[in-house]
């Protein structure tokens, strides 16, 4: 991860393509600061000891709660808090930051062969696996 540098959200979501595959992009103490694009709907999870906060930098984005549901447009937020039960979705593909403590499953409670991706993967991960293969 670059330390002290500039980082374009718009160039480091276009260096990956799939949906519900974060990518970690900065960890400051200890905290993961995370892009994802969604699209479809995640399933209902529930994250026992960590909190979630969500920006939307493209599209729209909803985080559906069991009472209640945030819609979310470019520049706006939610904190989903520790223990409460939720799951994100998109209609259309959007980009959405997320910040949480390094080391979550997206998943959090459940495990999905669809939608759990491995944990804290960073940009720069990509790079390195695309270079090896010769890409």
């Amino acid at each position: 991860m670059p330390v002290s540098v500039r980082i374009s959200l718009a160039e480091q979501f276009e260096r990956f393509t799939e949906h519900w595959r974060p990518k970690l992009i900065a960890a400051p103490n200890g905290q993961a600061v995370k892009l994802v694009k969604a699209l479809g709907e995640f399933p209902w999870h529930v994250h026992a000891n960590e909190d979630e906060f969500f920006l939307v930098h493209k599209g729209r984005f909803r985080v559906e709660f069991r009472d209640h549901v945030v819609d979310l447009k470019p520049g706006e937020c939610v904190l989903v808090e520790r223990g409460t039960e939720h799951r994100t979705c998109a209609d259309a593909e959007a980009e959405v930051l997320f910040f949480e403590p390094l080391g979550v499953l997206n998943t959090g409670d459940i495990s999905d062969d669809r939608f759990t991706a491995p944990i804290d993967v960073d940009l720069g991960s990509i790079d390195q696996q695309a270079s090896s293969k010769g890409e």
